[in-house]
């Protein structure tokens, strides 16, 4: 069993073990023009096992260090098939108690509701496990199914910024939202340091 695995009705979302590494090179290859329009460039090794045998060992370290957080997604009808994936990175304590999300989910599986299933579990997670104040998201203007996701699961419009991302060989404009949870206490409330 994963060091941290979330269920729900449908799904199975956890970090990734050394033996699911062989899973992830399909998933990317099966969907690889699906996900191009929206990734950044990818390192010369990405379609590779080692490359991925070695994220995984980095993809805990930054676990245990509390950096990021990176989720793979299993439908529980299909636990031999990753489906999608979600992250959570630049995690930061203290006054900022926030962090970034990212997500992609398989061309099969989109309008399926599966990816909002996913993410309104790992939210919850990070709002009441990880104690985060805010989790911010930002997507491509052109990106109509992410920005309709993101306002389905209650995240807000923060503002646009030009040329924001590398991806799909251009600088490309993005919106940008948040989502805050107004039931945050943080503990280091009254002490003399956050």
């Amino acid at each position: 069993m994963p060091e941290l695995c979330l269920e729900t009705d449908q799904l199975i979302i956890a970090l990734p073990q050394p033996e699911d590494a062989a899973l992830v090179l399909p998933f990317l290859l099966l969907n690889r023009e699906h996900f191009a329009r929206w990734r950044p460039p990818e390192p010369e090794q990405f379609l590779t096992q080692a490359y991925w045998d070695e994220q995984i060992s980095v993809t805990h370290a930054n676990f245990e260090a509390g950096t990021q957080i990176r989720f793979w997604i299993w439908a529980k009808d299909a636990p031999s098939q990753i489906i999608g994936t979600i992250g959570f990175s630049q995690i930061f304590r203290g006054p900022f108690s926030s962090c970034m999300l990212g997500y992609q989910i398989g061309h099969a599986y989109e309008g399926k509701g599966l990816m909002r299933e996913a993410l309104q579990a790992a939210i919850r997670y990070m709002f009441t496990v990880q104690r985060l104040h805010r989790i911010a998201a930002s997507y491509r203007p052109e990106n109509v199914r992410s920005g309709r996701l993101l306002s389905r699961l209650g995240f807000a419009i923060d503002g646009f910024s030009k040329q924001y991302l590398f991806i799909d060989g251009a600088w490309r404009d993005h919106i940008l939202t948040s989502l805050v949870n107004d039931k945050f206490q943080p503990d280091w409330i009254g002490s003399t340091k956050p």
